[in-house]
């Protein structure tokens, strides 16, 4: 399960594709309007797909998920212009869609069946430690391959890349050994009756749940804190880097990214006063460095981006913990579909700000909401069910 979460993001185009986007004409808004039609995709999709998600094959819908991916970038390199970029956008949301949630539940069910599901933020925190070390190896092998072929060899290295991880999907578990990985078995009727059903019932318990409601509001919006990652390559560029060497900087924020991602199992038991600390302690390295800039810069940027990182698992595995109901990727993806919601925001922000400032100044007016969330991660963190902390 890591290597498959893993592999998905050794894609050496990640550290690039906002360059790609900008050498072939494209401004900060119009990439930024890329990004919202993302998101916008995405959060169309994304409950739907956690129902779904709920009552066929996850294992399925990860292979459906790779195909899109695969799709997304092969789109983008034989029709590098606005309308190529955006259907490459187009296909890899509704991929992310279909993952989001889905992928998540399975690793649960998985633990639950084997009575290990404390292990939840330790494995999920490993998972993403993986992904972020494949994007840190992914990014810095991006410099050399432009320097060697360009955006061509970089790009279809990329879409080899995810061929392969694609063929890693059909080696996930098709379902939790000891118990079902479809939550409706209890609901009678035919497929659409049991989709609705779980589609309601993980809707429910996030609006009637105050509990499982605050958990789904603080992860997605730590999620949407981080969509300004999409900014880092023109961040860099903006500070005067080239194209071969913004790939390099952007590395820095990845191995801060991974670095937070290791330890989520060591700060998996974290209150909400020291869950406020770390996202405002993130926030105030944030404006720093981009005000900053440069290299010693961009190791603050990753500093914080790593500790927001962090905070956005844990966040992540409470909500697990705080849901009670069956339709357990649904309520994900309810916390994923607020989180595309919110990312739209920041992307319409940045769109918008950088008319009138300099990107490197917007990003450093972001620590203002993320100062806010800290305040709020006080309250809404559910409380640790870990056993260590746990009375005997």
């Amino acid at each position: 399960m890591v290597a498959y979460a893993a592999t998905r993001e050794l894609v050496p185009l990640y550290g690039l594709y906002a360059l790609l986007f900008e050498d072939h004409g494209l401004g900060t808004g119009e990439i930024s309007s890329l990004f919202v039609l993302w998101s916008v995709v995405a959060f169309v999709a994304e409950v739907p797909s956690g129902a779904w998600a709920d009552t066929v094959s996850r294992r399925g819908l990860l292979l459906l998920s790779a195909v899109l991916f695969t799709a997304g970038f092969a789109l983008w390199l034989l029709f590098p212009g606005y309308w190529g970029f955006a259907a490459g956008f187009v296909a890899w949301g509704i991929s992310e869609s279909l993952k989001s949630g889905t992928f998540e539940a399975l690793v649960y069910d998985e633990l639950s069946a084997r009575g290990a599901a404390h292990r939840y933020p330790a494995v999920l925190g490993y998972a993403n430690a993986g992904e972020t070390l494949c994007v840190l190896v992914a990014t810095l092998s991006a410099a050399p391959l432009f320097a060697v072929g360009g955006y061509a060899t970089v790009g279809w290295l990329s879409v080899a890349i995810t061929v392969g991880n694609g063929l890693l999907v059909l080696t996930l578990p098709a379902a939790p050994r000891h118990a079902s990985a479809d939550e409706t078995g209890a609901v009678p009727g035919a497929f659409v009756t049991r989709y609705l059903a779980v589609l309601h019932a993980g809707t429910s318990e996030a609006r009637r749940n105050a509990v499982v409601r605050r958990a789904v509001l603080l992860a997605a919006l730590l999620s949407a804190c981080l969509a300004f990652e999409e900014y880092f390559a023109l961040l860099a560029r903006e500070g005067g880097s080239s194209t071969s060497a913004a790939p390099v900087l952007v590395a820095i924020t990845v191995a801060g990214q991974v670095l937070g991602a290791a330890t989520a199992g060591r700060t998996a038991a974290m209150t909400g006063r020291a869950m406020g600390a770390v996202i405002a302690a993130g926030g105030v390295l944030l404006a720093a460095g981009a005000a900053l800039g440069g290299a010693a810069g961009f190791v603050a940027i990753g500093i914080g981006y790593g500790a927001l990182h962090n905070a956005m698992i844990v966040a992540e595995a409470r909500m697990q913990d705080a849901m009670s109901g069956t339709a357990r990727a649904t309520v994900t993806s309810v916390s994923g579909l607020v989180g595309e919601v919110a990312s739209v925001a920041v992307y319409a922000g940045f769109a918008l700000g950088t008319v009138w400032l300099p990107l490197a100044a917007v990003l450093a007016a972001w620590a203002v909401p993320l100062l806010g969330l800290a305040v709020a991660a006080v309250r809404w963190l559910p409380p640790s069910q870990s056993p260590l902390n746990s009375p005997d």
